[in-house]
């Protein structure tokens, strides 16, 4: 059980890399975008019709990807900060409610990224999105819309983890010694 919490704490945090570089990238390219739109439109009177929809979409995976590295570092918003810092039992159970409410929030919507009406996949977020081009740039709307499974999939194995540490023993914290 102990490797496996272990392997699930690697994989997260691998995601959590990933997921904010991509963020990063996202956000350097939405910035690159809406300062040439900005130059292009003020300065040589020619504004490009592609960096407005570079841009919106370049915001919608920085937003998701990070969200999906708040929610792994506990920085994303909740009612109850407080209940971040429990430790022992009452820890245990905040956990548990902020896992299985997180879970069932990203589940629904990955289902319905992948499922249409009536359980049918050619009806789903996904699919729709395939059969649709950008309008200013030569790209399928997936290559923007995936984001949004991918980056709740991130969450889906951060909770998980959240989930296996749960039976790992506590960390001594630096204010107590480890036992010899």
């Amino acid at each position: 059980m102990r490797q496996i919490a272990l392997g699930l704490d690697r994989l997260s945090r691998r995601f959590f890399q990933a997921g904010l570089a991509v963020a990063t990238l996202a956000v350097a390219v939405m910035l690159t975008a809406a300062s040439w739109q900005v130059f292009a439109r003020y300065l040589l009177a020619q504004p490009p019709i592609w960096t407005e929809e570079l841009a919106r979409f370049s915001m919608v995976w920085a937003g998701v990807m990070g969200a999906s590295c708040a929610y792994k570092l506990k920085a994303d918003p909740t009612l109850f900060p407080e209940a971040l810092r429990l430790r022992g039992a009452y820890g245990a159970v905040a956990t548990l409610v902020r896992s299985f409410g997180a879970l069932i929030f990203v589940s629904v919507t990955i289902w319905y990224c992948v499922f249409g009406a009536g359980m049918d996949p050619t009806r789903g977020y996904i699919a729709r999105l395939a059969g649709r081009q950008a309008e200013t740039m030569p790209l399928p709307m997936m290559a923007f819309g995936i984001a949004i499974p991918v980056a709740f999939a991130f969450i889906v194995v951060h909770i998980l983890a959240d989930l296996a540490r749960l039976g790992l023993p506590d960390e001594p914290t630096p204010q107590q010694e480890p036992a010899a």
